[in-house]
């Protein structure tokens, strides 16, 4: 993990998977954050987008990342990012889903960022895990590497996905970077041992659900939701041993930075 941490063009995303504490003070919600990956075009809440939307925003949280996973969903992220001023629209295949690509899945992507200047890549990657079981890896790293160049060629940060497949996904950044405009390393878990810099938070909405979530899905307790990345917030400012204020302005600073490249909508602060 040493030398991942080293390629200072990484940016390190953390969702809670495990215990986070049981505090229920909302002082944080008067903070500024920012989800910086999550799924609001999923199935499973498509239709209470808005209301989670609306939740998020009122909790603090100023800007979110939608990020699509196939051809299928990119234009429900689309049409998010152009109705919310809160979203930012993420478009790429997923390696779960490479084998399901049309043949003009690669033209529709690119013509997608050309109409979309405010849109970010992901999420894309490589996975080794059983979740990909199935899934041709040789096939998972021929998408990858298109998304990724295409990422460094547009210079805009990509939202990646890596399990078990961190050898390779090293080899191919080396081979293909540098990314002046960053990467972003989805759901991070691996040393807490990150630069401060380089710290971004994530719910993963509607999966990642915390033990103890400060918000719930209406009418579906099982599922998650951007409002709790102040769930993640305090999870990581109690292993980081700061004050959740301290991480919040840390964190959203650093969102703020990589997801305002040009044609953002984003402001840089």
């Amino acid at each position: 993990m040493k030398k991942l941490i080293s390629i200072k063009l990484f940016y390190v995303s953390l969702a809670v998977f495990s215990i986070i504490s049981s505090e229920n003070n909302l002082k944080s919600m008067a903070m500024k954050l920012f989800d910086a990956h999550c799924h609001l075009q999923d199935q499973r809440i498509l239709e209470k987008a808005p209301q989670l939307i609306a939740t998020a925003y009122d909790a603090g949280v100023v800007y979110m990342a939608v990020n699509g996973i196939t051809e299928k969903d990119w234009h429900l992220v689309k049409e998010m990012g152009e109705e919310y001023c809160s979203v930012i629209p993420n478009f790429g295949l997923h390696p779960w889903f490479v084998e399901g690509k049309s043949p003009s899945w690669f033209s529709t992507l690119k013509e997608l960022f050309e109409a979309n200047p405010s849109a970010a890549v992901g999420e894309i990657g490589l996975d080794k895990s059983p979740l990909a079981k199935g899934v041709d890896f040789a096939v998972q790293v021929e998408v990858f590497k298109k998304q990724l160049e295409l990422a460094k060629e547009l210079k805009r940060p990509a939202s990646v996905h890596c399990l078990d497949a961190f050898p390779e996904l090293l080899r191919i950044m080396k081979d293909i970077g540098p990314f002046p405009s960053g990467v972003i390393l989805h759901s991070f878990q691996g040393s807490p041992e990150v630069p401060l810099d380089r710290i971004l938070l994530e719910t993963d909405s509607p999966d990642a659900l915390p033990k103890n979530p400060l918000f719930l899905v209406p009418g579906n307790a099982t599922l998650n939701q951007p409002a709790n990345v102040h769930s993640v917030l305090i999870y990581v400012a109690s292993l980081l041993e700061m004050s959740k204020e301290e991480v919040a302005d840390i964190s959203y600073k650093n969102a703020v930075r990589v997801f305002s490249f040009q044609g953002s909508k984003i402001p840089l602060e």
